[in-house]
């Protein structure tokens, strides 16, 4: 019933009736995703009916509420087929702004019209094969790139960046071959890379050092959306960059390593935009050369230097923020170098862990970031070793049992996802610099914990719990450890038949009398 009546004020009424009863089927349908099939049909001619008032010199507001429901009925595949054309689609790209003749971004009183289309634009092409067609012969990514251009240094357009970036990311997310496109004829690297320093306001110190602001106030939620549309559209970009051939390539590389630090030392509006945030980042950096990583850490500032410097016992005992923030500073220090964006992996790395869920998608890119980084900077590597394999001091406990990160890495490598339990084993195994203790019994021991069989994955096991500085305390344990095991002191294995006799008879001595 409501098409049939906003179907015929739109064929047969003026400007002001078609924009009061637009605007009242668009109020009642906002959250309207699932249409009823017996109505496809009146959808498919308001459509069209819509196309054609578009293309009339109407008052703005009118073409608004126009693109609105359209937007609304864009989000139904089926009444896309017929109105999916290419004279259709250069409407929506002309009131997008998207059109060789415009050039400029003046008329503030436009931006409502082409925020409108580019969100009409991105549901159409999301969910039209034709469309997506069309926008490789209309040369959509290009357009898009162009208007980037026209809004990177212009405030209060933050909307149409947003939905502009978006638009390039579904593009380059259904087009394999947009993506080498965007790469080296539209210079799309720089150009989002740009847009990223531009939603982060970011001040260089240095060529590859920006001015971080610890007190700052969190990043609006307009800039977060930005920063996160342009962080998934630079992924898809730089997808398939693993070698560096070239300086220039190597120093963009760079510059997009040094930004995405500068991201994972912020925090968004809210903890689950700053969580998407960093999640993205995590995402992008695992196509950055792992040559380009050295970024991530960086010499200490003169004041950083005498921060660290002041240990807490120095300070007066009323400041306890200050001791706080040293003992904070110095946890994020190591051989002079701030490790500050390796810590904040390291904790996005827990937080994932502690979710118990989704391991493959949230988990592996961190885990996989942080093993090549440990693999390939050794201040990186022996950093994260002190935070995730402190000497081990307690052997009386099994090692997967208890809160610390190690044992948390631990418990993965008995996971039911064999993807997840060799990247867990192999971030162990490097931080250990992939050496394998030569003790028998530990290496038994491990293997016995683990119950593992691939040979690879036992020899990682072992690593962690090898620490040279903690052989003393392993030898003072030895036999309360061993003994529960069934494990002798020339490293054969008591039959179980009487490790258990023995097992009962411990258990029957020991039970308590209450």
């Amino acid at each position: 019933m409501d098409e049939e009546r906003a179907l015929y004020i739109v064929r047969a009424g003026e400007a002001g009736a078609i924009e009061r009863v637009l605007r009242d089927y668009s109020d009642k349908h906002r959250a309207t995703f699932k249409f009823e099939p017996t109505d496809e049909d009146k959808r498919k001619k308001l459509c069209e009916g819509i196309f054609k008032v578009l293309v009339k010199d109407v008052p703005t507001t009118c073409q608004v509420s126009c693109l609105e429901v359209l937007r609304i009925l864009s989000r139904d595949k089926k009444i896309l087929v017929p109105v999916t054309t290419k004279e259709n689609l250069q409407i929506l790209l002309r009131l997008a702004k998207l059109h060789e003749s415009d050039d400029s971004l003046e008329k503030v009183s436009e931006f409502p019209v082409i925020v409108e289309s580019l969100k009409c634009l991105c549901n159409i092409v999301f969910n039209s094969q034709m469309a997506q067609q069309l926008s490789l012969e209309l040369n959509l990514a290009a357009k898009l790139c162009n208007l980037l251009r026209k809004c990177k240094d212009r405030k209060f357009i933050n909307d149409i960046k947003c939905f502009d970036l978006r638009l390039l990311f579904l593009l380059s997310l259904l087009h394999t071959d947009i993506r080498s496109q965007l790469r080296y004829e539209l210079q799309g690297l720089p150009l989002l890379t740009q847009i990223l320093e531009s939603a982060f306001s970011i001040k260089w110190t240095d060529e590859y050092e920006s001015a971080i602001d610890h007190n700052g106030p969190p990043l609006p939620p307009q800039e977060t959306d930005c920063a996160i549309e342009a962080l998934k559209a630079l992924f898809n970009v730089t997808v398939d960059s693993w070698k560096v051939h070239k300086e220039s390539d190597s120093h963009q590389f760079r510059v997009m390593a040094a930004v995405l630090r500068h991201c994972l030392l912020i925090v968004g509006p809210t903890e689950d935009k700053t969580e998407e945030l960093h999640s993205n980042a995590v995402n992008l950096l695992s196509n950055v050369p792992v040559s380009c990583l050295d970024v991530l850490i960086c010499p200490l500032t003169h004041e950083e230097t005498a921060q660290e410097a002041t240990t807490p016992d120095e300070l007066p005992s009323d400041k306890t923020a200050e001791k706080d923030t040293a003992l904070t500073n110095n946890a994020m220090v190591y051989n002079g170098m701030n490790m500050e964006a390796i810590h904040v992996l390291l904790s996005f790395m827990e937080k994932r862990i502690d979710k118990g869920s989704s391991y493959r998608e949230g988990l592996t890119p961190v885990l996989s970031l942080l093993t090549e980084c440990s693999r390939a900077h050794r201040n990186i590597r022996k950093f994260l070793k002190d935070q995730v394999l402190p000497p081990l001091r307690d052997v009386t406990n099994r090692p997967e049992v208890g809160s610390t990160v190690r044992n948390k890495l631990v418990r993965l490598m008995t996971h039911v996802d064999l993807g997840v339990k060799q990247i867990a084993a192999e971030f162990l195994f490097v931080l250990c610099k992939e050496r394998v203790f030569a003790s028998t019994t530990e290496k038994e021991y491990s293997y016995l914990r683990s119950g593992v069989k691939n040979d690879w994955l036992k020899r990682s096991v072992v690593a962690p719990y090898c620490d040279f500085d903690a052989l003393e305390t392993w030898e003072g344990g030895r036999e309360e450890l061993l003994k529960p095991m069934g494990l002798k002191p020339d490293g054969t294995i008591t039959p179980l038949e009487e490790a258990l006799s023995q097992y009962s008879v411990i258990e029957e001595t020991s039970s308590d009398t209450d």
